[in-house]
């Protein structure tokens, strides 16, 4: 797909990578429709971007299922149409065992990671799939793709946007709408910050270890790229190449390593 003079909406455009892929996208020559919950996030992606009447902004909860069924047509009132939509916006929960999470902490990573993506897919859909051309981008998480202790709900979540998406993508063969599903590894983002969690303590070089994560631009072009290509799945960061194949190649064992690696994340 051409960006240029193209209609995207995305979620979590106030922040991390989502406000990375609102700006790569603008500097393409989009209009974006950018949506966030924080009111101030969003601001402050219009203010880097500088970008007037192309980019819009709306503040609202993807959970809220009322005001995102209304979306369509508010963008269609700003931009005229949509023809691409990348779900960015999601949360993670403390580092806890599954057995010191609250519902409500489960909850609340289900109901933004996966039904806040079933309900943006579900209002734009009919839009998307009456454009001649057209893109669907669900970010998912490496953590859909092998267990992550002390992540087990927000894994749970990224796996459940992992099969939806992929549902969509064998849905939509031959057809003018290009599903895609991102897997991210670590991505120097506020993740955290934004979840309202509290990192824990690692026995590691901090330094060091932020050096391996793959910067938030970078991901983003990287999603605006399977955008251009269509591609229907795409893994951002040498850490998420190495879960797929390990996961992949041995599943069992994979668990078993991740679990020694995570262990003093995660409080008992």
């Amino acid at each position: 797909m051409n960006i240029n003079d193209r209609v995207f909406v995305v979620t979590g455009g106030g922040n991390g990578i989502g406000r990375e892929v609102v700006l790569a996208l603008l500097a393409k020559g989009a209009l974006v429709a950018a949506v966030d919950i924080s009111e101030a996030g969003l601001q402050g992606t219009a203010d880097l971007a500088g970008a007037g009447q192309r980019l819009s902004t709306h503040a609202l909860s993807i959970t809220d299922r009322e005001a995102v069924l209304a979306l369509p047509e508010q963008v269609a009132a700003v931009h005229g149409r949509v023809d691409g939509l990348i779900n960015v916006a999601g949360v993670i929960h403390d580092f806890k065992p599954v057995a010191e999470l609250s519902f409500e902490d489960i909850e609340r990573v289900m109901a933004v990671n996966f039904w806040g993506t079933v309900n943006t897919t579900k209002a734009f859909l009919p839009a998307l799939e009456d454009r001649p051309e057209a893109a669907l981008v669900n970010v998912a998480s490496m953590g859909g793709l092998v267990p992550f202790p002390g992540q087990s709900a927000y894994g749970a979540s990224k796996a459940a946007v992992k099969l939806f998406t992929e549902g969509l993508i064998a849905e939509h063969q031959g057809v003018g709408l290009k599903v895609t599903i991102v897997f991210p590894g670590g991505i120097d983002t506020g993740i955290a910050e934004n979840s309202g969690v509290e990192m824990p303590e690692m026995d590691v070089d901090e330094e060091k270890a932020k050096a391996s994560l793959t910067s938030a631009p970078d991901a983003a072009a990287q999603i605006v790229g399977a955008v251009e290509s269509g591609s229907p799945r795409i893994t951002i960061g040498k850490d998420a190449r190495m879960v797929d194949a390990l996961g992949r190649l041995m599943p069992a064992r994979a668990i078993s390593l991740i679990a020694k690696k995570m262990a003093s994340l995660v409080s008992s």
